[in-house]
């Protein structure tokens, strides 16, 4: 099985200004009624001199009226830095987490070190995502999901083959005004094929395309 990678994969479609392209905290109950949490963590700040805590920021979706904010920023695991059947999975799973980041941002510096400069495929989406957010331009949607990863893993082979369902949310188009740009592009449920290779201790994608 070998990957195509044909401009007509719906779930990585950006079509921009001519550019076609087709991711509890359990309370503590044993403390005195008389205490409420802000003097708990008071005293406790006096006592340790740690800061009080602050609250976190809310994470925010894209939409018609501006881009998304707090995005959370995917982590690479430390599976993923292993040169084996769970690993190529695990980095699988976050260099789709690293595009969902950058359709949902426009930044692509988790993204990019991660994909090698000879696959075209992803060149062209980086190309399209650049477009998808320069000059105040935003996109909103487009979030990735990956329920299915497997990894047809062969030891010592130069390198690996990854078979991935995608589902990608719908993706709208907005210009710095909050006008329209483009008709949206509808959500999709993709079979896609990743090749990685493992060199300096890290994996790479080298090429992607539709399973047929």
């Amino acid at each position: 099985m070998t990957p195509r990678t044909s401009v007509s994969a719906r779930f990585f479609m950006i079509v921009s200004l001519g550019t076609a392209l087709t991711l509890t905290a359990c309370g503590n109950t044993t403390q005195p009624q008389s205490a409420s949490p802000t003097d708990s963590a008071s005293a406790s700040a006096s006592v340790t001199g740690a800061p009080s805590p602050t609250s976190t920021a809310v994470y925010k979706p894209a939409d018609a009226k501006g881009k998304a904010e707090n995005v959370p920023v995917p982590v690479l695991p430390e599976a993923a830095k292993a040169n084996t059947k769970e690993g190529v999975e695990a980095f699988a799973r976050y260099w789709f987490q690293a595009l969902s980041y950058a359709y949902e941002t426009g930044d692509t510096e988790h993204w990019s070190p991660k994909t090698a400069s000879q696959c075209v495929f992803c060149a062209s989406l980086k190309k399209g995502l650049d477009s998808g957010y320069s000059k105040g331009r935003w996109l909103v949607g487009g979030k990735m999901t990956t329920p299915s990863i497997r990894a047809l893993y062969k030891p010592d082979a130069p390198s690996q083959q990854v078979e991935i369902q995608t589902i990608q949310d719908q993706i709208d188009y907005f210009e710095a005004d909050g006008s329209i740009s483009q008709p949206p592009t509808p959500p999709s449920n993709s079979a896609t094929v990743m090749i990685a290779v493992f060199e300096s201790d890290a994996w790479k994608v080298s090429d992607l395309g539709l399973i047929q």
